[in-house]
C-alpha cells in the first residue's frame, strides 16, 4: 500500500484522528510525560506510547493518537536498535570484550528484568541480531545494538561487565530504530511546538507532514483485501467469510491481518480457518 498516497488524501482531521507519530524523546522526559504533552498539545482525546523508554533514553518514540491507540500492541514486540554508551571499570582491550560478546552476547540470551522495571522480575529470552563495539575512548565505549522488543540494553550492559569480571555501566542511550518506525523520521519538542502553533494559526502544513496515517501497520502485517458490498457486515461484528474476499488466500491459522476494501481499512483480524470463516476482528476501525 502507497501510504504516502494514502496520506494525501486524508484531511489533518482525519490524519490526527487515526495516526501516528514518531517523537524524538528527550532525556529526563518519561514516556508519559511525552504522551501527555502531545496530547494535550493537540487537544486529542487519547494518545499511547508504542512500550516505554527510561527517563535517561532518547530516540524514537513512536504514538499513536485517537483511535490508532487500538494498534499499539500490534506494534509492541518489534525489534529495536539502539546506539549508546557504556563505561567499563576496569580497562581491556575491545578484542577481548568483542570475543566474549560473540560468544555469550549475540543470539539467544536469558535475560532477568533489572530490579527496577515494571515487569515481573523472571528469566526471559531475547534474542541479540547485533552487538557492536564502534570505538574507545579510555573506558568509555560507544556501541550499537540492534535486539528483540523488549531488551533491556542497561541491563545487557551490565551483564556483559559481570561476565568478564571488570564491571560496566552504561552511561546514554539512543533508540534510532522501533520496528519499522525510524530516527530520521523523528519530530523533536521544538519542530513539534511550531508544527502545533502554526496549525493552530491555520497553516497545517508542518504538522501534516510529521503525522503517518495508522494504515502504516500494514508494513507489518500482510493485507487482505474484502468485496465492497460486504464492508457493512463485517463493521457490524460479522466474522470474516471467504466469500468476502476479493480473491482466495492461504495464510497460516493465528497469523495476523489489516483487512481493507479498496483503500479503506476495516480493521485487524486473526486468521482461524474454520469451514468458510476465514477470520474474525481483533479491532474494528468504526466510521464515525
Amino acid at each position: 500500500m502507497e501510504i504516502e498516497k494514502l496520506k494525501s488524501k486524508k484531511t489533518i482531521k482525519e490524519l490526527l484522528e487515526f495516526g501516528i507519530m514518531i517523537f524524538d524523546k528527550p532525556a529526563d522526559w518519561t514516556s508519559f510525560d511525552v504522551v501527555n504533552f502531545v496530547r494535550s498539545k493537540l487537544k486529542l482525546r487519547k494518545a499511547s506510547h508504542f512500550g516505554t523508554l527510561d527517563p535517561m533514553v532518547t530516540g524514537v518514540l513512536p504514538l499513536a493518537l485517537n483511535r490508532a491507540v487500538k494498534l499499539t500492541g500490534f506494534f509492541i514486540g518489534e525489534d529495536k536498535e539502539y546506539t549508546g554508551v557504556m563505561r567499563i571499570h576496569e580497562d581491556v582491550s575491545l578484542e577481548e570484550i568483542r570475543k566474549v560478546i560473540k560468544e555469550k552476547f549475540v543470539g539467544k540470551i536469558i535475560q532477568m528484568p533489572p530490579v527496577r522495571s515494571s515487569v515481573k522480575r523472571q528469566e526471559r529470552e531475547r534474542e541479540i541480531k547485533k552487538f557492536e563495539l564502534l570505538e574507545k575512548d579510555g573506558k568509555n565505549i560507544s556501541f550499537r545494538v540492534e535486539c528483540q522488543g523488549g531488551t533491556y540494553v542497561r541491563k545487557l550492559v551490565h551483564d556483559l561487565g559481570e561476565e568478564m569480571k571488570i564491571g560496566a555501566h552504561m552511561t546514554s542511550l539512543r533508540r534510532v530504530r522501533a520496528g519499522i518506525f525510524l530516527e530520521k523520521d523523528c519530530v523533536n519538542k521544538e519542530q513539534f511546538e511550531k508544527a502545533v502553533e502554526k496549525y493552530l494559526a491555520g497553516d497545517e502544513k508542518e504538522l501534516r507532514k510529521k503525522i503517518l496515517p495508522a494504515e502504516i501497520i500494514t508494513k507489518v502485517y500482510p493485507i487482505v483485501k474484502v468485496k465492497g458490498e460486504f464492508s457493512d457486515k463485517l463493521l457490524h461484528g460479522a466474522p470474516l467469510d471467504e466469500k468476502f474476499l476479493t480473491e482466495k488466500k492461504k495464510i497460516e491459522k493465528k497469523k495476523i491481518i489489516c483487512v481493507f476494501n479498496e483503500d479503506k481499512f476495516i480493521g485487524m483480524y486473526k486468521v482461524v480457518n474454520e469451514g468458510n470463516i476465514f477470520a474474525k476482528a481483533e479491532f474494528i476501525l468504526q466510521p464515525i
